[in-house]
């Protein structure tokens, strides 16, 4: 079942991506949030390389909206692209 959870999450991630800039917000913070979560499980139920290969991707497709964050959280106020 986690398998399934986990290539849905990866679907609806291209769906949001294709999406107006305007439109990804709400769906790619909720995405955003379930990530880590889902990696925490992949990482139990599989192995702690699955967890890694899985961070690696979340990293790597979520690359700008953590560096937003990480820069709100060092107090800079980043531009947000329209």
């Amino acid at each position: 079942m986690l398998l399934w959870i986990c290539i849905a999450w990866v679907l609806a991630s291209a769906a949001v991506a294709m999406l107006p800039m305007r439109l990804q917000y709400v769906p790619g913070i909720a995405l955003l949030l379930m990530a880590p979560v889902l990696i925490v499980l992949a990482g139990l139920a599989w192995n702690w390389w699955v967890a890694g290969f899985a961070l690696f991707a979340f990293v790597s497709m979520f690359r700008n909206p953590l560096r937003y964050f990480l820069a709100r959280a060092r107090g800079e106020r980043p531009e947000i692209p329209r």
